[in-house]
């Protein structure tokens, strides 16, 4: 491992990157405020899931292809831009579900596509690749016991874990507002359009990023 210093020095500087706002806390409020309590616990799980693939690709320097070829950074970008737009398009045209539905069933089935389609946004997210090619090598201590690729894979785990816990902080919070909420079938729709306008206006901001 990096020396103490080092070591915590990058413990406080993920923590504080893992309390800023960003586009998963707003995709995972999203999720829930649309699908319901589980269904953003299980979208987090995605999201945590999905990273490790850039954790091993910054681990094993594939991320770098991302510095070296621009094109295929805005390709994966605008994907994942894409894909952000159809998720939240589609929460527009759920319709609402009578008081006869099977809620556990369909809670079922929204759980597991929020996990799905959260892998997926991970993936398609480049901004997390190069966020771990930027950040993990200012705490890297090729002096170390550890081999530099095992570094990356433990530093990667660590973030990864800190910005899984802001996550299920609003998980938790947009639940607390969902059961308020779920008595009324106006605000349900309310809160699928809100869910899927946060959605829109995260592809929409991925996709004209210049960076």
């Amino acid at each position: 491992m990096p020396r103490n210093e080092l070591f915590l020095a990058f413990l406080a500087t993920a923590g504080l990157f893992a309390c800023i706002p960003g586009p998963a806390m707003l995709y995972t409020a999203a999720q829930t405020l649309a699908r319901g309590r589980l269904s953003g616990l299980t979208a987090v799980l995605g999201l945590h899931l999905g990273c490790y693939a850039h954790v091993v690709a910054a681990a094993a320097g594939l991320s770098v292809l991302f510095h070296a070829v621009p094109l295929l950074y805005t390709g994966v970008k605008l994907a994942g831009a894409a894909y952000l737009v159809w998720l939240g398009i589609g929460m527009f045209r759920t319709r609402r579900q009578g008081a006869e539905a099977p809620m556990p069933a369909l809670a079922a089935k929204s759980a597991r596509r929020a996990f799905l389609e959260s892998v997926a946004v991970e993936l398609l997210n480049p901004k997390t690749a190069l966020f771990f090619v930027a950040l993990l090598p200012q705490f890297i201590d090729p002096a170390a016991s550890l081999p530099v690729w095992a570094q990356f894979l433990v530093l990667g785990t660590i973030v990864n874990v800190m910005f899984t816990s802001t996550d299920l902080v609003c998980v938790l919070l947009a639940g607390a507002l969902v059961e308020r909420l779920r008595r009324s079938s106006r605000a349900q729709r309310l809160m699928r359009r809100a869910g899927g306008a946060v959605l829109v206006g995260l592809g929409t901001h991925l996709a004209l990023q210049r960076n």
